[in-house]
């Protein structure tokens, strides 16, 4: 059995009403996979802060999934010729 590790560094910054969150996935080549996740706070909103970071953090791991799988499907399409739709979108 072989047994590899991914890092998920995750920084969450506030300010004012807004919660940005940047996530950045090292994988096995030291490549890199980066996504943005912001989460807005309206006045009339209570201030809950782990919910901003939670929807930005939940949106920012959305943004490096998707980054992973259109990278993916690039390479196989590169190997292959052929596209592969299903994986982009």
């Amino acid at each position: 059995m072989r047994t590899k590790k991914w890092n998920v560094e995750i920084v969450i910054t506030e300010s004012d009403r807004t919660t940005v969150a940047e996530a950045r996935l090292r994988g096995q080549n030291a490549e890199v996979f980066v996504g943005e996740g912001t989460a807005h706070r309206k006045r009339a909103d209570q201030d809950i802060p782990h919910i901003g970071d939670e929807l930005a953090v939940a949106r920012a791991l959305s943004g490096v999934s998707h980054g992973l799988l259109h990278e993916v499907a690039a390479e196989i399409e590169t190997r292959t010729g052929e596209r592969v739709p299903r994986l982009r979108g």
